[in-house]
């Protein structure tokens, strides 16, 4: 909690007595939802439009499953990397939080939040971790979260707002920054349609951040994976495919395809500091 900005004007936050929500010394107030997250938005704001509640189940589905371990370990270890102790780790556009319960895992001292703008997302992530909370906030926007207060930031398949990251990272954290690779789920891209990573997206992720951040070092995460036809649909259906396939349409695609698919998971992981 002490990491959070008010999203009106950016004091400091606290806890409201029972817990029940955060206000800041100017007497701004943020309720608690039932489910534990809480949306930090200045009034009459409204993010841009986050994973629907079928996303996110997706989405909570395939990592249930395993899928993305990999990626998880990979990024703990890039969130792990680089000096002095890391004790908190915001994760941005961080979805269900199920990359961030996997970092903190690895870093018991460690606190995290979560900020996301679809409230499915933060649902889900509000019981992720007892040390993590999360926070339904447009990322694109101000961040409601103090300057220089967090060791590390990641985001993962998820928009990068440089100079926001820039003024909440201390002096020497650091920004993990996982994209996907050209091949990413490319067995899949053909038979079902599927939109294509573009070419060009390293060069479009280090122009958005150099003038804000340093490179500071890049892995690359590979791996093959063998899907059922319930897994390939989740998988479809947690990302920004879905938003392209009409109502049905991936069922029929589906249907051409073996009972079971290897497919390449290929995700780029980069770091960089402030």
């Amino acid at each position: 909690m002490g990491l959070l900005a008010c999203p009106v004007c950016g004091a400091p936050l606290a806890a409201l007595p029972a817990d029940t929500g955060l206000r800041c010394p100017a007497g701004h107030s943020f309720d608690r939802a039932r489910q534990g997250h809480v949306t930090l938005l200045p009034p009459g704001h409204t993010p841009p439009s986050g994973d629907s509640a079928g996303m996110v189940a997706d989405r909570a589905e395939v990592l249930a499953a395993g899928t993305y371990a990999g990626l998880t370990a990979a990024l703990a270890t890039a969130v792990a990397a680089g000096e002095g102790p890391v004790g908190s780790v915001l994760d941005l556009g961080g979805g269900t939080g199920h990359h961030l319960a996997g970092v903190l895992d690895a870093l018991p001292e460690a606190v995290g939040v979560v900020l996301d703008s679809s409230r499915y997302a933060a649902r889900r992530a509000a019981g992720i971790s007892p040390r993590a909370m999360a926070v339904v906030a447009d990322t694109w926007a101000r961040l409601p979260v103090r300057d220089g207060a967090v060791d590390r930031a990641m985001v993962v398949f998820a928009p990068r707002n440089g100079p926001e990251t820039a003024r909440v990272l201390r002096p020497g954290g650091r920004l993990v920054v996982a994209t996907p690779a050209p091949d990413h789920l490319a067995e899949l891209v053909g038979p079902l349609g599927l939109l294509r990573v573009d070419p060009d997206k390293a060069a479009r992720l280090s122009g958005s951040l150099e003038p804000h951040l340093r490179p500071a070092g890049a892995a690359a995460h590979r791996e093959e994976l063998e899907l059922d036809s319930r897994a390939v649909a989740a998988v479809v259906g947690m990302g920004p495919h879905a938003r392209h396939l009409a109502p049905g349409e991936l069922a029929g695609r589906l249907a051409g395809l073996p009972p079971r698919v290897r497919v390449t998971l290929a995700v780029d992981v980069t770091t960089w500091t402030a």
